[in-house]
């Protein structure tokens, strides 16, 4: 193996880094290998992962389930573009898709990121309008709090005050950010406003859990407050499912253990376990009509270069298999209540505000603000890779997590909010 100081110091003067002030960064640790809940890094640490590299690694790292597809679909054919031309891993997972999602969530468009599988389900929204009535509808309702990704239009449907995206203000469109529809007045104000504003297309939420907003949970009724308020004004129902998806609640998809079903659902993250980049935008029947015409101006006039790519397509099936037997989902429920149990204590700390836990998610927001960075590294210190948001302290391990692991992480954020947050630093 190359010395990690050869390719990391020469590198770290190339690479630019995601969410980072590159000039003041602290230095990432180098990793040289992973194994299931364990980061192994170069200098012979060892790290237990509590946040699955950025939600994707459901199944834990190297499961070999996962890595036999890999292997075998780079044998045959990595990928083959989907203008033209067919190949199973595709079909069969679009099929399979269609088959597990609730209601008749039936047309599957693949892309390479969650971004982009938001950015197609806004122009599916836009387009569904001109296609049915020939009117313009281009106005989204999201939610405070929400994320929905980093390019242009999903920006524009994230929390303008979260932070990330402030500097882009003025080259955004102009969406309707408004609270989640929790109390009477709330439901009242986002009735008037789809009522009232003919513009909209679609309301989009993260459904029972905005993660990157600090993993703020809300109950279903919201969700079937929001169907019930979209249907009565006649506009279309998104889930940007990208996070929850794929067992993260405790169900297969949120929206199944909310018991509703939107017009347009967004999935990727854990869609291959982490392996590859993959991510999907699924449209119900209605919605899928009225772009399947003899009119060629009907048409979803998208295409990524990659889409249905055949090896990510081949290992998200390998994914699904796993989840054929039940055994995951279950696990799922059993680390929810380890979660609620060991992080119980931290309800009785002065320094926390609130401790939610949710399927494989769990968040302890403490009081005060504290340094993201300091924090960071001294969960790394304690053996342990947590990446704080905000004031939250959050888990969302790989599913099949050992419970030596998983007291290791619980431990460590008991610890932390324990220690004071003027001794982080």
């Amino acid at each position: 193996m190359a010395d990690p100081k050869d390719w990391f110091t020469a590198g770290l003067e190339h690479i630019w880094l995601p969410y980072a002030q590159m000039r003041t960064l602290p230095a990432p640790v180098a990793i040289a290998r992973t194994e299931g809940s364990r980061l192994y890094l170069a200098d012979g640490r060892e790290l237990v992962d509590g946040v699955g590299s950025w939600w994707t690694s459901i199944h834990g790292y190297n499961r070999p389930e996962l890595l036999d597809a890999a292997r075998d679909q780079m044998a045959k054919m990595p990928h083959i573009m989907l203008g033209g031309l067919a190949h199973e891993p595709a079909y069969r997972l679009a099929t399979r898709l269609a088959e597990i999602t609730p209601g008749d969530l039936s047309r599957v468009f693949f892309t390479e990121s969650g971004s982009v599988a938001v950015e197609v389900a806004m122009k599916i929204a836009i387009q569904y309008f001109r296609n049915t009535a020939g009117v313009t509808r281009t106005k989204f309702v999201s939610f405070l709090g929400g994320y929905h990704g980093d390019t242009l239009a999903t920006m524009s449907v994230c929390d303008p005050d979260e932070g990330m995206h402030h500097m882009f203000r003025g080259a955004l469109a102009e969406q309707y950010v408004v609270a989640l529809p929790e109390t009477r007045d709330q439901i009242r104000a986002l009735e008037t406003l789809l009522s009232t504003d003919k513009k909209i297309a679609a309301v989009m939420i993260e459904p029972l859990i905005q993660g990157a907003g600090g993993m703020r949970m809300h109950s279903p009724q919201v969700l079937k407050t929001l169907r019930r308020l979209c249907d009565q004004a006649g506009v279309l129902l998104i889930f940007d499912e990208i996070f929850t998806g794929f067992g993260r609640t405790g169900e297969m998809f949120a929206a199944a253990r909310a018991g509703v079903t939107p017009d347009i659902m967004c999935l990727g993250k854990a869609i291959t376990g982490g392996i590859t980049p993959l991510a999907a935008t699924l449209a119900s029947s209605k919605v899928y009509a009225a772009f399947h015409s003899e009119n060629p101006d009907h048409a979803l006039m998208h295409g990524p270069t990659y889409t249905g790519h055949a090896l990510a397509c081949a290992v998200a099936n390998a994914g699904l298999d796993l989840f054929a037997d039940g055994s995951l989902i279950k696990r799922v429920k059993k680390l929810e209540a380890s979660l609620t149990s060991a992080l119980a204590p931290a309800k009785d700390m002065d320094s926390v505000v609130d401790v939610r836990v949710l399927g494989a998610v769990a968040a302890v927001e403490l009081a005060d603000p504290f340094p993201i960075e300091a924090a960071r590294k001294w969960f790394i210190d304690e053996g342990t890779f947590i990446r704080p948001l905000g004031r939250t302290v959050y888990l969302s391990p790989a599913y099949g997590i050992s419970d030596d692991d998983l007291a290791r992480l619980t431990g460590a954020i008991l610890k932390f909010a324990k220690t004071g947050i003027s001794d982080i630093g």
